[in-house]
């Protein structure tokens, strides 16, 4: 598929496919969505604790840079998995300007390590932060009771309903501890009703730039 570089509306750089009119991040900002979804309304909620992460669709690492940076003003300690089944190519990653627009060049030697460790293997980026890359499908998630909170980001329902399904919901759900949190910037009735039907117990928040709502769930039990 065609696949270009784009500048989002807050400066920040995303990938948009051209086949599918689809965005790795939203067209509206794609730094201020991943704030306002991951940060804002999932890591803040468990400040001043170690947190095990898991994201659906590491992509750009944007999402994973921002918890490494957040994580040290809410002084966590992070163990983070982020899951991607068709990584981005260097000239891709070439073009993100993130360590420019976060005001982050501290720690541009981070963002580059992220993306050259390995695949599979636990890799300590620092006292604070671990990073896991591993390269799979959604539907082969089979972790169980060990994460605190997921990101899932991934491609919206309109090109990839499978991956919002009750199924895939149901392994996101036995991934997360007892009281876990999942948060996404999704906010489709149908997506709501699989999270439903699978335990999660559903909150509807105000979406970031360019969206109206968006959805945190929780694993009550």
């Amino acid at each position: 598929m065609k696949r270009e570089i784009i500048q989002t509306l807050d400066g920040s750089t995303t990938i948009h496919i051209k086949d599918w009119d689809e965005c790795y991040h939203s067209k509206h900002g794609a730094i201020q969505e991943a704030e306002h979804v991951f940060i804002k309304n999932g890591l803040s909620l468990f400040k001043n604790k170690s947190i095990s992460i898991l994201e659906i669709g590491f992509g750009t690492g944007l999402n994973a840079f921002i918890t490494f940076l957040k994580g040290k003003e809410f002084n966590q300690v992070i163990d983070y998995v982020g899951v991607e089944a068709y990584p981005i190519s260097a000239e891709e990653l070439a073009s993100m300007n993130y360590v420019t627009e976060l005001n982050a060049e501290d720690n541009n030697a981070i963002f580059d390590q992220m993306h050259q460790i390995e695949w599979e293997n636990r890799s300590k980026l620092d006292q604070q932060f671990s990073l896991t890359k591993r390269k799979q499908f959604f539907d082969e998630i089979v972790d169980e009771n060990r994460f605190d909170l997921i990101y899932f980001d991934a491609f919206g329902y309109r090109v990839q309903p499978e991956l919002w399904s009750t199924a895939i919901f149901k392994k996101m759900y036995d991934a997360l501890v007892p009281n876990g949190v999942l948060v996404t910037y999704a906010a489709r009735g149908v997506v709501k009703r699989s999270m439903i039907e699978v335990g999660f117990t559903v909150e509807k928040l105000a979406g970031p730039p360019g969206k109206r709502e968006m959805f945190r769930a929780t694993k009550c039990s």
